[in-house]
């Protein structure tokens, strides 16, 4: 012990010693690293089948919840858009969700989850996407209530062109990619890429919201009026949730407002 403290002579036997104890120590712990090694390799055939199927299980969950991850980012996209139309539109809105939709292809309507009980819907209140006009409420009901899209056959929506201000009315085809515009003369000023916004004739849709844009303009010498077809700008086979407006109509101070007029008789 002198000798260790004091020197390094002892430290060169250790040495020695622990090489000569290393295959000792080896062969000791080689029945435990055997059998260690032996489970770990000779795994029994059911072992395997129930982890492999635990690990599919798992990959299907990763699966399904990444699915709904994109679809809520894409909702959580939407959304945004729509926030950012309300801020555009700058008058009172409300976001709604669709419930179901008629595939009817002569009637282009859809079943929103709002009604007149808690949110005070009424009959022809507009209604719009991230893009532009939707269409408008139909039929309120107390929790839920039935819009007609733009594109329904029986719809009719007064439009004018950005490009010159003409006016016109655009109506339903029963397509969800075309309108047509009605009572242009052969020599319109109208031509395909003109954008068209509503023209606040009719006191239902507020002037200013994007409608559509002309895609085809056809003239024929023997008829009094041109073929206009226009594709809506609003996403009405992809949108899931819409924007409910409530228009301010204003007037001169002291002057009746006529679309009040208006109003109060469709909901009557």
């Amino acid at each position: 012990m002198t000798l260790d403290y004091r020197t390094d002579y002892v430290r060169n036997i250790r040495a020695g010693l622990s090489f000569v104890v290393y295959p000792v120590r080896y062969i000791v712990n080689l029945p435990s690293d055997f059998m260690s090694w032996s489970s770990d390799t000779f795994v029994s055939r059911s072992t395997l089948q129930e982890d492999n199927a635990t690990l599919r299980t798992q990959n299907q969950l990763l699966k399904v919840q990444l699915q709904k991850m994109t679809f809520i980012e894409t909702e959580n996209v939407q959304l945004r858009e729509l926030l950012q139309s309300s801020k555009r539109v700058g008058e009172r809105v409300l976001i709604a969700e669709l419930l179901s939709v008629n595939l009817d292809p002569f009637r282009q309507q859809i079943v929103l989850n709002k009604g007149w009980k808690n949110d005070q819907l009424f009959v022809s209140q507009p209604l719009l996407d991230a893009e532009g006009v939707m269409g408008k409420i139909v039929h309120v009901n107390p929790l839920t209530s039935t819009a007609v899209l733009i594109t329904d056959p029986s719809h009719v929506l007064p439009v004018q062109v950005i490009r010159n201000g003409l006016r016109t009315i655009a109506v339903g085809t029963g397509s969800d990619n075309k309108l047509e515009l009605l009572y242009l003369p052969n020599n319109a000023d109208i031509q395909i890429g003109d954008e068209l916004v509503t023209s606040g004739l009719g006191c239902i849709f507020p002037a200013g919201y994007p409608v559509a844009r002309v895609t085809e303009v056809n003239t024929n010498p023997s008829l009094p009026f041109a073929q206009v077809l226009a594709e809506p700008t609003a996403k009405l086979n992809r949108s899931r949730e819409v924007l409910l407006v409530w228009p301010t109509h204003t007037s001169e101070a002291g002057a009746p407002n006529p679309c009040d007029t208006v109003k109060e008789e469709v909901s009557q």
